[in-house]
């Protein structure tokens, strides 16, 4: 099944509602950082296009009719090269925002003191799929972090070159007529016009606010999907 919505934009940027939306607009399976944590045996297709530009896209997107967030946003036009079809999604919303987010969740996901190491290193200890999971997690920290943020998230100013940068690069690389920039509080309205789809009888989903990412990320790495 071909991908034909290519989300390029950053984590936390609400690409947890525009995977919901995307679902209820009839892309019946729209994947998703949680998709890799509940089924972490899959991170070796991404490991491979990481490291060729390429992977087996029929087996890793089985059923699935777009992607959002990481682990696919840094290879969007791998992607595009892949599915030369597909319309490509960019969320954006104002940088304060989503540095205040991407700090309180991505960035300080995993154990932060020392009991709670301790505590990680028994349970990883006891439980193979636990250390698959991490693996997951740190494959996604060590790619956004260490290599698109360059390892200097916590420098504000140079983390803010980059959020832009990267909506500059988008809009450089994917055809105006293929794009969509969204910020997903403008609604229902400007995706369902790019998607020619009718608009929802419903409000769109606002979901995986930063006060539930704890309690969401602990249910994905026990392999629950929420």
């Amino acid at each position: 099944m071909a991908i034909k919505i290519i989300g390029a934009g950053l984590p936390r940027t609400g690409t947890n509602t525009l995977k919901e939306s995307l679902e209820r607009l009839g892309y019946r399976k729209t994947y998703h950082m949680k998709e890799l944590l509940v089924r972490p045996e899959n991170l070796h297709y991404w490991l491979t296009l990481k490291e060729t530009g390429k992977t087996n896209w029929d087996e890793l997107y089985k059923g699935y009719e777009a992607t959002v967030d990481f682990p696919g946003y840094p290879w969007y036009k791998e992607h595009l090269e892949q599915y030369p079809d597909a319309k490509v999604i960019l969320t954006v919303r104002p940088f304060e925002k989503w540095y205040i987010s991407m700090h309180s969740t991505i960035w300080q996901a995993g154990p932060q003191t020392v009991p709670q190491k301790l505590a990680m290193m028994a349970k990883l200890l006891v439980n193979p799929r636990l250390r698959k999971v991490i693996k997951c997690v740190k494959f996604a920290k060590g790619t956004i972090f260490g290599e698109h943020l360059q390892g200097r998230f916590g420098d504000k100013a140079f983390a803010e070159e980059v959020f832009n940068q990267h909506i500059e690069n988008v809009k450089a690389h994917v055809p105006a007529d293929k794009l969509l920039i969204y910020d997903v509080t403008e609604g229902w309205e400007p995706l369902c016009k790019f998607l020619n789809a009718p608009v929802p009888n419903e409000p769109l989903p606002h979901l995986n606010k930063k006060e539930n990412f704890k309690g969401m990320l602990t249910e994905l790495m026990k392999g629950n999907m929420v």
